[in-house]
Order: structure tokens, then C-alpha cells, then sequence
């Protein structure tokens, strides 16, 4: 079985700024993603990240996500992928100095959509890659829309399509973002609670209390993640999804299985 991990945009970026990259916080990461490695060499892992400050400004300002129409002048998004590009060099370096056999893998390289749903990706590279016991490093990127010519493919999407679409099935997903789901907005309710487990029983009340992303964020936010996960967790009963926040040795000990009470996890019951 596998393990898919994503770090978000938002946590390994600042994502007010434009191309601000948060390193101490990328190697803290990595060098968690590693002891656990070397503790549970049998880990199969399969890591992507968001785009944080780099990518969402260029797919905002070109408007990349909502589709660029026939004859549009498609610099914006040679420019977003770019700046995907940027991010992910910078991640991988991070793991490689660490220790970890980090491979990258562009999406858009191989990746068609039709109306922001992916119809077709060549993933057998991937599947290689996991076989020579390497881990391979997707990311947030551009697309080609054969209904609105561009799109925006996140991460938690080529995430979920790997799960559904490939034999690649996870057990466990792990997304480093916010330090978990809350009953109300933490930074403007400081009465907010932080719910430990998503099951089918409180789903819908914690989707009526989330909102949004809070800077700028082309893929939807906290509810269109959290959708996206449980619609994971119905088609594969077994998986257990955990939102984690980055604090020190939060993801290792998720990651090696320790009891931890940290975060939240979604599964069906």
C-alpha cells in the first residue's frame, strides 16, 4: 500500500508574497520525510505539493483556472508552469540534500483535462519510479482543457485521480496544511474548536463551517479539499486521510504510526 503526502501551497510558501518559499520549514519537512524513511525503509511514498505563492499569482493575473478561449495568447500559462517548476526544484533539492531519492515529475508533461477533470495521464513513469524504490514528486500545475482550452490540475486532483485511476491505491493521505479542521475560522474565532475526526456523522456540519482559502488560491480551499477527500475515502472505505499541521515532528510521527493527537482525520466511521 501506498502513502500520498502533499505540502501545502500555503505552508511551504507565503502566499501573500509572490515566490516566497519558506526553506527552514521545506528542510524541516524533508528531514522528517527522512528519519521516517529510515526508520520504515518499506514506506512507499508519494509526495506532490501545491503552488503556493508561486504558481496561484501567474493562474490568477492570466486566468489560467477559469480557461483561456480559442486564439488566447497562451504566455501566462508558460509563465504558470514555470513558476510550478521553480517551487518543485526547490522541494526536491530539499529532499535530495536530506537524504531522500526524490525524483520530479512535471503533470502538465503528460496531463490532458476536459472541463478541469483529468481524462488522460501517463503515470507508468511514476509506477517506475516506485519500483526502483524512488519518490516521486508531483506538484499543483497547468493543464490543456479540451472544453476551455486551459485549467488548473491541484495537487489533492492528480492526487485523487492516482487513487482511482491507477493501481497505485493509498491507504493513508497525509496534507501538511492547516493544523487541522475547525468548528468555526481559528484566526477570526478564538472560541474555534479543532474537530479530531470526520466521519459520515458530523460531515456536513463541518462542511457548513468552513470557508475558503485566506490568500489567493485558485483551487478552491479548505471545502473543496475536504469534498474532494471524503469522495476519497467513500470509493476506498479503508483509506484514512490526516490534516496535519507543519509544527516539528507532526508528519514523522504521523507518518510512522505513532498516537498522536494532533490534526484531524476523515475516515468513514
Amino acid at each position: 500500500m501506498y502513502t500520498f503526502i502533499k505540502f501545502g501551497g500555503s505552508v511551504i510558501t507565503d502566499k501573500t508574497g509572490q515566490e516566497a518559499a519558506d526553506l527552514p520549514l521545506i528542510g524541516q519537512l524533508a528531514n522528517e520525510l527522512a528519519q521516517a524513511r529510515q526508520a520504515r525503509p518499506d514506506l512507499a511514498l508519494i509526495l506532490g505539493h501545491g503552488s503556493g505563492s508561486f504558481g496561484h499569482h501567474y493562474a490568477a493575473r492570466y486566468g489560467i483556472h477559469r480557461g483561456l478561449p480559442p486564439g488566447s495568447d497562451y504566455s501566462g500559462f508558460a509563465h504558470t508552469a514555470a513558476a510550478a517548476l521553480r517551487l518543485n526544484r526547490i522541494v526536491v533539492d530539499a529532499l535530495l540534500a536530506a537524504g531522500l531519492p526524490a525524483l520530479a515529475l512535471q503533470p502538465s508533461a503528460s496531463l490532458q483535462t476536459h472541463a478541469g477533470q483529468i481524462t488522460a495521464w501517463h503515470t507508468a513513469t511514476l509506477s517506475q519510479a516506485l519500483q526502483h524504490h524512488l519518490i516521486p514528486v508531483i506538484h499543483g500545475d497547468v493543464a490543456f482543457d479540451n472544453a476551455q482550452g486551459s485549467c488548473i490540475a491541484s495537487t489533492e486532483i492528480l492526487l485523487t485521480h492516482l487513487a482511482l485511476h491507477t493501481p497505485l491505491r493509498p491507504n493513508r493521505i497525509i496534507l501538511v496544511g492547516e493544523a487541522g479542521v475547525y468548528s468555526a475560522d481559528p484566526r477570526q474565532n478564538p472560541q474555534a474548536q479543532r474537530i479530531p475526526l470526520i466521519t459520515a456523522a458530523n460531515l456536513e456540519v463541518v462542511l457548513h463551517a468552513t470557508t475558503g482559502s485566506h490568500a489567493v488560491d485558485v483551487t478552491g480551499g479548505m471545502r473543496s479539499k475536504l469534498e474532494l477527500m471524503w469522495q476519497l475515502v467513500q470509493a476506498i472505505p479503508t483509506l484514512e486521510v490526516h490534516l496535519i499541521g507543519p509544527a516539528p515532528g507532526n508528519l514523522q510521527a504521523v507518518l510512522l504510526g505513532e498516537d498522536t493527537d494532533v490534526g484531524t482525520i476523515i475516515r468513514m466511521k
